[in-house]
């Protein structure tokens, strides 16, 4: 395993590292619109890093399903002064979550040393930018758009499927002239998938890792916990700590979370449990 070099801040991969999310954003599944005005963004950042984040994910753009795309200037606007305020509060790394060129180079300026893109490079001029940007990018699997990606997805073999478009994926960034050590891979739970194929996508991790990158995997507060529970979003903390911890078992090295606390005690537990597993 490795440690990533998020613009001059480290990201150590040899343990589980826990991604705090931070929406800005007046729409996102489970928060929308709770850490819009950047004071409340900020505070929420510097609870996560206090509670143990590894690193803060920022995004200005929803991308839950029937989601409405925003324009380059609104999600600049939304994310800038979170993270130019954040990178000088702490030394966590800050992490992008867009799929657009223009924002991607705004925030690395400002301060982010991490790119997380749901479209893994597919979107016009991305794969040049990430390539110039020189930072860790994170490349995701999703099945359509957020609009209609719920609508009827459909595999031959979901875990084949996945692991095929994320190898294709790391070879064009590789031949764009991103370097291996600075790519990570996500199958992306619930995007453009039912229950079902969450569950053997969760089931089959240990097939992604032969492609050789580290695995982001975000199952926190997803809507598989409500469809398998019945419960709603505001009750999957427990849930969302137990994915955590499986997908850690199968092979992640980073999780995606909205309640860092509980996922860092949970994590930890586990490694004083299997300690040889923080250098698998």
């Amino acid at each position: 395993m490795t440690v990533l070099d998020c613009a001059g801040r480290p990201l150590d991969l040899r343990r589980p590292a826990v991604m705090g999310i931070l929406n800005v954003t007046p729409d996102s599944f489970s928060d929308g619109g709770v850490f819009l005005s950047p004071d409340k963004g900020i505070a929420r950042a510097l609870r996560m890093a206090e509670e143990g984040a590894d690193i803060i994910d920022i995004g200005g753009e929803s991308t839950r399903p029937g989601a409405q795309p925003v324009s380059d200037q609104e999600e600049i606007d939304r994310v800038l002064p979170v993270i130019e305020a954040l990178r000088s509060r702490f030394s966590l790394p800050l992490s992008i979550d867009t799929s657009k060129p223009g924002v991607m180079r705004a925030a690395v300026a400002a301060g982010a040393g991490f790119i997380n893109d749901v479209r893994a490079l597919r979107e016009p001029g991305t794969l040049k930018a990430a390539a110039e940007l020189d930072v860790p990018v994170c490349l995701m699997h999703m099945q359509g758009e957020p609009r209609t990606m719920q609508e009827n997805p459909h595999y031959d073999d979901v875990v084949d499927d996945v692991c095929t478009f994320l190898n294709e994926r790391l070879r064009a960034a590789q031949t764009q002239g991103i370097p291996a050590n600075r790519l990570v891979i996500d199958p992306g739970f619930g995007f453009g998938k039912t229950l079902e194929h969450n569950i053997e996508l969760l089931r089959g991790l240990k097939k992604l890792r032969t492609l050789g990158a580290p695995m982001l995997v975000g199952l926190s507060r997803k809507s598989m916990i409500g469809k398998a529970l019945g419960i709603p979003v505001d009750q999957r903390l427990h849930a969302s700590v137990a994915l955590a911890v499986m997908a850690v078992q199968e092979g992640a090295r980073i999780v995606r979370v909205h309640d860092v606390g509980p996922t860092v005690q949970a994590l930890r537990m586990w490694a004083a449990v299997y300690p040889q597993s923080e250098d698998s």
